[in-house]
């Protein structure tokens, strides 16, 4: 099992087939999806199912983040080609509530900056956030990044930060 980031905090690896329910249980709590678009349970399963496949693709994929003392699971995080603007790479991460203020997001999203650095030789690191998700802006800032212009999409607009590869 590939491990991305480890640090006397958390783990982010890669997911197991057998941690499928740790994954699609996290999506079930409003408040963690609540700036998320709406998927199904079903989606949910077709979406750990692709990220076991895309392990063996490339260095991109959803991750699993587990606290480095006791292995509990605090949430998945991903990197990715970022598909509304070619050449850049996203990062994103989905925390358990019970794990929210104690400054993880921020750890995880400079550890996936780092990862993206090092596993890819072209591309700024981008994130993307509800407008109205304030805690994850802060989170972006804290951990680095720039705001710029919002992304507008068809059916959102977004607050948009970027890393920017020096």
């Amino acid at each position: 099992m590939h491990i991305v980031h480890q640090n006397q905090h958390f783990i982010i690896r890669q997911f197991s087939v057998d941690e499928q329910h740790l994954f699609c249980d996290l999506f079930e709590d409003e408040e963690v999806t609540r700036y998320l678009p709406y998927r199904s349970p079903e989606q949910y399963v077709e979406m750990f199912d692709a990220a076991l496949e895309d392990y063996t693709k490339g260095p991109f994929g959803r991750f699993g983040i587990f606290d480095a003392e006791n292995n509990d699971f605090i949430g998945m995080c991903l990197a990715r080609k970022f598909a509304d603007a070619e050449g850049q790479i996203e990062i994103g991460y989905t925390l358990n509530k019970k794990y929210w203020g104690r400054g993880i997001a921020t750890e995880v999203s400079r550890a996936l900056v780092r990862y993206c650095l090092l596993n890819t030789e072209s591309g700024d690191i981008v994130a993307v956030t509800d407008l109205d998700n304030i805690g994850s802006q802060k989170v972006l800032e804290k951990a680095g990044f720039s705001r710029t212009d919002n992304l507008k999409r068809t059916d959102a607009e977004l607050a948009y930060y970027i890393v920017e590869r020096k």
